[in-house]
């Protein structure tokens, strides 16, 4: 499937549950909504076997036609494909007789729209902030040939009520797209529609637009296309003649409102695209990431990552997509520090640059590591692949993970893992035979829950060494941050001189 090319077979396998599996063996379900979307309410969720709350979205599938049918897998298949710290998490897919539902991460924050009318409008240095975020999330869609067509205030939601941290949420409307095709169907919402959505013509640059209408309401707190009727709001959108009201903008900067100005063109081609908004001025000039949140345990810990065997790199990446919003944040920024392209994953020109810029690396050596960990065939590394890395120092194991893992390789749901399961995930007999006689200690053919954590929690030769290592440039990190700039040198060359020496064992 697609997801499968874009995020990996393990990452979706070990989230999509048929039956025997239902969704109530794994959630409490709760009678409460916590919205509606384009295809269905959401109802509010915790976990079984995990601490925390969800968010379920559930769809009935009796009755339902054929096309219905297939524009919910579509949705289901686009969110299983998403891995962006600016979009909302989707943990697990339940396919059952009537029903498919989709588990994701509860965002505790409310509605974009919530917040905007709270405050009215928005500091031009959070609108900013607020654009770059959303700008990030759809850049990252449109990378990977995905069109969201329904950008609103209500599809962005904050993580937490006291925090700013902002996701994309709702694809009812995505779809995949081709370059060089343009799509027909007339959706999303009237009063951020693009005029050539109205025209049934259309390309990705109508999220733009959309993205323009937010900006635009942040900025100075009203619609900007709201006429008495919804000819009249037709006709100012097709026009591109949006309400000025000159006591409201001659508070914003000129940066801002020719930022606004330049995503509400009614050409499209004129129209500037994610990559450039994204350069913007107005966007550039706003400092939005901790620079310094990379150092060189991360690193070894990607070295850590790289080096340890297929199946426990496995089982890390399944714990990736379990991470709490709490643990993944704290490395998020780290990413996004990497991801110096804002495509969301980190190339290999950003990571060897990174690491040339910040550790003084050769671009050799440092492609040597990204080989190790990246997806080659891409040239990337996706988020959740980082995330996985980053549980060798940064993210705790603990028991809630262990548990969430090992079900995801329980197919059937027995409380073993049976070689079956194992080539239903790892799709190669060789390594589940492998897997098995490693993990199989009493050798009665499945692997239970003790044998598994077992595995898990015990570290090989490799893991030692990296581990001292990781110790000691831990400890010339505390050292270095105390000196002052040519004690600063040094320390820089010993450390590079340590990490060389640590890959080329």
């Amino acid at each position: 499937t697609r997801a499968e090319d874009r995020v990996g077979h393990l990452s979706v396998v070990g989230r999509y549950h048929r039956l025997p599996t239902r969704l109530e063996d794994d959630y409490f379900v709760e009678k409460k909504a916590l919205g509606t979307g384009y295809n269905g309410s959401v109802l509010l969720a915790r976990g079984k076997n995990r601490a925390g709350k969800f968010a379920i979205k559930a769809f009935k599938l009796h009755g339902v036609s054929k096309e219905k049918k297939a524009e919910l897998a579509s949705e289901a298949e686009i969110f299983l494909s998403m891995d962006h710290p600016h979009i909302v998490r989707l943990f697990d897919v339940y396919e059952e007789e009537d029903r498919l539902s989709l588990v994701m991460e509860c965002m505790e924050g409310g509605e974009l729209f919530d917040r905007v009318r709270e405050k009215k409008v928005y500091s031009e240095k959070d609108a900013c902030k607020t654009a770059w975020m959303m700008l990030l999330a759809v850049n990252y869609l449109h990378s990977v040939g995905i069109v969201h067509r329904d950008l609103k205030l209500e599809n962005f939601l904050y993580e937490k009520k006291d925090g700013d941290f902002l996701k994309l949420i709702d694809f009812g409307f995505s779809k995949v797209w081709a370059k060089n095709t343009k799509m027909e169907l007339s959706c999303g919402t009237l009063s951020y529609a693009a005029p050539e959505v109205l025209a049934k013509s259309y390309t990705s640059q109508c999220d733009l637009w959309s993205l323009g209408v937010i900006v635009f309401i942040l900025l100075v707190g009203y619609m900007p296309f709201a006429g008495n009727d919804e000819r009249k709001q037709i006709q100012m959108i097709r026009s591109g003649n949006y309400i000025v009201k000159k006591d409201r903008w001659a508070k914003v900067s000129s940066q801002a409102s020719d930022f606004v100005q330049k995503l509400l063109v009614v050409d499209p081609d004129v129209r500037m695209n994610a990559p450039a908004a994204l350069e913007h001025p107005w966007i550039k000039n706003l400092e939005h990431a901790n620079t310094d949140c990379i150092d060189e345990a991360m690193v070894t810990s990607l070295c850590n990552f790289a080096r340890t065997q297929n199946f426990r790199r496995s089982c890390m990446k399944l714990m990736a997509w379990s991470l709490t919003s709490a643990e993944r944040s704290q490395v998020r920024e780290a990413f996004l520090e990497l991801d110096r392209g804002s495509t969301g994953t980190i190339t290999a020109s950003d990571f060897k640059k990174v690491l040339e810029d910040n550790f003084h690396i050769p671009e050799e050596q440092a492609e040597t590591v990204f080989n190790a960990i990246g997806d080659v065939e891409h040239d990337e590394i996706h988020y959740s692949e980082f995330l996985a890395a980053m549980m060798a120092s940064r993210i705790a194991l603990h028991d809630d993970l262990l548990k969430d893992a090992f079900r995801r390789f329980d197919t059937e749901n027995t409380g073993f893992i049976r070689k079956e399961d194992l080539l239903l995930v790892l799709e190669s007999d060789q390594e589940a035979t492998q897997v098995m006689r490693d993990l199989d200690v009493n050798h009665d053919g499945k692997i239970s829950y003790e044998e598994f954590i077992g595995y898990l929690k015990s570290g090989g030769a490799d893991d030692d060494a990296l581990e001292a290592a990781e110790r000691a440039i831990s400890k010339e990190i505390i050292t270095h941050n105390r000196s002052h700039d040519e004690p600063k040198l040094r320390k820089r060359d010993k450390l590079k001189g340590m990490f060389v020496r640590m890959f080329s064992t």
